[in-house]
């Protein structure tokens, strides 16, 4: 190797030793450490006994609280801690507060308030609620199961997706589809043009537009076979269901199959005992199988619209409601080609799980 390659700037090592130790002159700022203090270090100014001894070498507790601040976890006993916990697991109006929810900062003053600690800081609460993922600042929406039968209507579809029908697996010639319709896709023709992304810019959609009318989406997705049928209305009704169950049921291997199972909600337009009779006069090899009253999550052409929702109708901009039905179907039939079934996992067995967890909430309420 070359000797330039551990060449020392100063021969003198004892030289190197001194500069680096010496006092460094008034007129220049000290270089900044790289070293970093631990949050839990302890440093306050020294309070010397009168022998010379540093003062919390006789008093470390009383020390350590004058160093700490108050909302240090190590000041609080574990009561603390549960009592502030179960003030973020109530509802604001119950505390007589007139907010809808609560962030870590409002629970650290109603503490306060109420008199549980004397001082403590919203990120210490922060702090103690993220270990129990308590967020009390965060909700969603629910919708408690009130069908007096929906354990039974809800297996039923669940069997159906797993190939069983009343105990009996399905033959080759049974089919499954799942039907609904997307109501009020408004065609808003923005005022002006949208734009594409830039580097370092992001598209740009401009927030005025022009209602040019709205469509209804009828779809009829085959559950084994993942084909998706289609077509766009001015209005949902019987009518426009009859014409999407005539789309389906005129095509092989439909018209010939032994049984085509209809899963539907209890919309309107095919809802109860009459609309399972009306669907067999007009195919009797149709079977309709209705899901419970709100669970359009056991229903898998949501899926489907949901993918509709992201990838065409987001952002919305459309000249006219043409414009729109033509992108609508024009994604469905590119859809068919590049998708397969869903991998529904969910069983009869984990919505009996789901629902013991659901009785067990209701009796804590009781």
């Amino acid at each position: 190797m070359k000797r330039s390659v551990y060449k020392i700037p100063h021969g003198n090592i004892r030289h190197r030793i001194a500069m680096s130790c010496a006092p460094r002159s008034s007129s220049s700022l000290p270089k900044a450490s790289t070293t970093k203090r631990s949050a839990n270090v302890l440093i306050c100014p020294d309070k010397l006994s009168p022998n010379g001894v540093n003062a919390f070498l006789t008093s470390a507790w009383r020390a350590s609280r004058e160093c700490l601040g108050a909302g240090d976890p190590a000041l609080f006993p574990p009561e603390i801690m549960v009592a502030v916990k179960a003030l973020a697991c109530q509802l604001p109006k119950d505390i007589g507060l007139p907010f809808s929810k609560l962030t870590h900062q409002e629970i650290a003053r109603q503490v306060e308030k109420q008199g549980i600690v004397a001082s403590i800081s919203g990120k210490t609460v922060w702090r103690w609620l993220s270990k129990d993922a308590i967020r009390p600042w965060c909700y969603r929406s629910w919708i408690w199961p009130r069908d007096p039968d929906f354990e039974p209507k809800a297996a039923r579809v669940l069997d159906l997706y797993h190939g069983i029908w009343e105990g009996i697996p399905l033959g080759n010639n049974d089919f499954i589809v799942s039907s609904d319709e997307k109501t009020s896709i408004q065609a808003r023709h923005r005022s002006q043009g949208t734009t594409a992304p830039t580097a370092g810019r992001s598209g740009r959609v401009e927030f005025e537009y022009t209602r040019m009318g709205a469509w209804a989406y009828l779809a009829a997705w085959d559950v084994r076979r993942a084909k998706i049928f289609g077509l766009c209305k001015s209005s949902t009704g019987i009518d426009s269901f009859r014409e999407l169950v005539d789309l389906v049921m005129r095509r092989e291997p439909y018209r010939s199959a032994d049984r085509v199972f209809w899963i539907t909600d209890n919309g309107s337009s095919h809802r109860g005992q009459a609309s399972i009779d009306r669907l067999q006069s007009w195919y009797p090899n149709a079977i309709q199988v209705h899901t419970p009253i709100h669970a359009s999550w056991l229903n898998q052409v949501e899926i489907y619209f949901s993918v509709l929702q992201r990838k065409v109708l987001t952002p919305n901009d459309f000249e006219n409601l043409f414009e729109l039905q033509k992108r609508i179907l024009d994604f469905q039939a590119l859809y068919e080609t590049i998708t397969k079934p869903f991998e529904w996992k969910f069983t009869r067995e984990d919505l009996k799980k789901v629902l013991a967890k659901y009785d067990d909430n209701l009796k804590l309420a009781a």
